[in-house]
């Protein structure tokens, strides 16, 4: 008896042995999954994404995004609308100062000296502290660095070189997913080295990355198994100990699913979604009650039973010069921002989606946004763009474009342009690269083919951003051949009157706004323009002559609201007529702008939004719904961010 049952045991563990190492089989092909023999072409069966350093997991639905509060402001820009969000992941709280700095080091250590700039463009802006009537003086200078302040909110940094850390944070991220594989040896960039690790490039341009390899030509270097090789050199490796080393190695590949999404702003809708947390108010699919702030209720108090009862819930501004409460009863118990992990978290677990500071979004503003808005993960601000790369249409091989490679040589970052719109001429989904424009009333929202190439710096054109700086009428009217030398010393009025010629070579184009450069002009490892006699176009468009004379840019051209509405007729035919000027009926002549009636705006391409409210606001800005909006490149005492990051796969993680 006991031999039978012996047997039997022996028959069931070899019939599992079996069952396990079958190999998995192609339902279309028949071929093996995973095996050399069969090419070696893999799957990922129960693949499951991690959750990366800082976030957690948002679980996306369907929201009535949109104003919840009278609109005290009578802005209109937040009518509800329905609308579905994507699962994704969010940081538990904002971007600290004690993040920010390890960036900030980071770049110090890299770009120790021959790219400095790249530092110094990411240091956040200190001075937004500074108040006409106010002494902020201390917080200007202690605020971003001292130990006192590494748990607040990073505050200062402008919407693009938030974008900035968030691409840098990738790049760490899954240098160190790499590193914790064993793929690559503990890599840290060397000082002074350009060639550092980017997600981008090593997935489209590795071989030409710096990454550690022992002496023997064995050691990790940034490689994994290669399934696709003669499986008797595999063989013929695992006989001598070289598993894994040499041939038999490939560079990881986006569909290994080694690497994590890119760390990234959440969209607006994104971001009010996580606000206000609905996951924790419905019942089988229905929202009990429709939330003000992040928090159920109408108060900005804590209204529990408990010891907690009358406590604020966020950091605001309690009232006119109220920023705290009384002292010894210090209610909010922070004058300016406080820790990032004060208060109470939402029920996703974030702290401060309301109070503390405002937070950046990725979106571009509009009043009307949310009129035109796709009902599934709406998002305006797209434009899209390619790698600078030329293919071998033969080979296969790629290769950075003369500028590109460039580029690349000082950030280790691939370039990046927008798509052309002969690409996108059959297509229906699109039609141009730019599509911040699109069905927001003005004249590039009726141009099929609209042309996004006013945005990005082309040729031997050292582009001015046009959108905002335009040309100084005063001081153009007045030009004339004879006083040119007195206002630009040495300078020539070319014929036309739209250019001059300064001493150095270089001339100004009024029209265009740019600077055309003379033949023999460099791009200094600074980030600086040379010319051949020695002068310099330095950061922001200064010119620096040969005798170190500086010329700014205000003197040829003046700062001013950005026109929102471009010059020029609206053509032939379309939703707005036929582009002449109506004296009936002014609100639609947005054209040549004759007698003063072309359109301006506050909002410009660079406008983005931010939400949540901070320390230095009422309740009202509190509301998720609310929105405001300041240009990309500015930056404010109250404002930071936090990242997100996509979710991939099921909109639901494992039970």
């Amino acid at each position: 008896m006991k031999k039978n049952t012996l047997f039997v045991l022996i028959i069931l563990v070899s019939a599992v042995l079996v069952s396990s190492c079958k190999k998995e089989v192609s339902s279309t092909t028949g071929w093996n999954y995973n095996d050399p023999n069969f090419g070696g072409f893999q799957n990922h069966p129960g693949y499951e994404q991690e959750t990366g350093p800082g976030l957690v997991f948002i679980q996306g639905g369907s929201f009535a995004m949109g104003r919840v509060e009278q609109d005290v402001m009578y802005d209109w820009n937040n009518m509800p609308r329905r609308v579905t969000v994507s699962s994704f992941y969010m940081d538990e709280t904002e971007v600290r100062n004690i993040d920010y700095n390890e960036y900030l080091y980071w770049l110090s250590y890299v770009y120790a000296s021959d790219y400095r700039f790249l530092y110094r463009e990411a240091l956040p802006d200190t001075l937004v502290w500074r108040e006409r009537l106010a002494f902020n003086e201390p917080m200007v200078e202690l605020y971003l660095r001292h130990p006192a302040y590494e748990q607040y909110p990073v505050v200062g940094v402008s919407w693009v070189q938030a974008t900035k850390y968030c691409e840098w944070r990738t790049d760490r991220v899954n240098e160190l997913i790499l590193l914790r594989e064993g793929i690559i040896d503990k890599y840290v960039a060397p000082q002074d080295q350009a060639k550092q690790f980017n997600t981008d490039a090593y997935l489209i341009y590795a071989e030409n990355l710096d990454l550690s390899i022992d002496e023997t030509g064995k050691g990790p270097d940034g490689k994994v198994h290669n399934l696709y090789v003669d499986p008797a050199t595999l063989k013929a490796g695992r006989k001598g100990g070289n598993v894994n080393t040499g041939e038999d190695r490939r560079w990881v590949r986006s569909e290994d699913g080694i690497f994590l999404p890119r760390y990234r702003l959440p969209t607006e809708a994104e971001w009010e979604f996580a606000a206000l947390a609905h996951i924790g108010n419905h019942y089988k699919e229905r929202i009990y009650e429709r939330r003000l702030y992040p928090w159920n209720g109408h108060y900005i108090r804590n209204d529990s039973r408990g010891e907690e009862r009358g406590m604020m819930m966020a950091n605001s501004m309690r009232g006119r010069g109220d920023n705290m409460g009384v002292a010894g009863a210090l209610n909010d118990k922070a004058d300016i921002s406080g820790p990032v992990k004060s208060y109470w978290p939402n029920e996703y677990g974030l702290y401060c989606m309301a109070g503390n500071v405002n937070e950046w979004v990725m979106d571009v503003y509009r009043d009307l946004t949310f009129e035109d808005m796709n009902e599934f993960r709406p998002f305006r601000g797209n434009i899209y763009t390619d790698y600078q790369v030329i293919t071998d249409p033969r080979s296969g091989d790629i290769e950075l474009t003369p500028e590109a490679e460039n580029y690349f040589d000082y950030s280790g970052k691939i370039l990046r342009k927008p798509v052309r719109d002969e690409a996108c001429y059959s297509r229906e989904n699109y039609t141009t690269s730019d599509n911040r424009n699109y069905l927001d009333g003005d004249l590039e929202s009726l141009i099929p083919n609209g042309n996004a190439e006013e945005y990005w710096v082309k040729g031997d054109r050292y582009q001015v951003e046009s959108d905002a700086i335009k040309v100084n009428d005063p001081i153009a009217e007045g030009l004339t051949a004879e006083n040119v030398g007195d206002i630009y010393p040495g300078a020539t009025l070319m014929s036309g009157g739209n250019e001059i010629l300064l001493p150095n070579g270089v001339k100004v184009d009024l029209q265009n706004m740019t600077y055309i450069l003379p033949t023999g002009h460099e791009k200094s490892t600074d980030g600086n323009i040379m010319m051949p006699d020695g002068s310099m176009i330095l950061e922001g468009g200064k010119l620096q002559l040969a005798d170190g004379s500086i010329i700014y840019p205000d003197q040829f051209f003046t700062r001013k609201t950005p026109d929102m509405y471009k010059d020029g007729n609206w053509g032939d035919y379309g939703e707005w007529g036929f582009g002449q000027y109506n004296a009936s009926n002014p609100k639609i002549n947005k054209g040549d702008g004759a007698g003063g009636n072309q359109m301006s705006s506050l909002v410009s391409d660079r406008s983005r939004v931010f939400k949540g409210g901070s320390w230095k606001d009422r309740a009202y800005w509190m509301v998720p719904g609310t929105r405001r909006f300041l240009d990309e490149k500015l930056a404010r005492a109250d404002l930071g961010f936090r990242c997100a990051m996509d979710r991939v796969g099921s909109p639901t993680l494992p039970k």
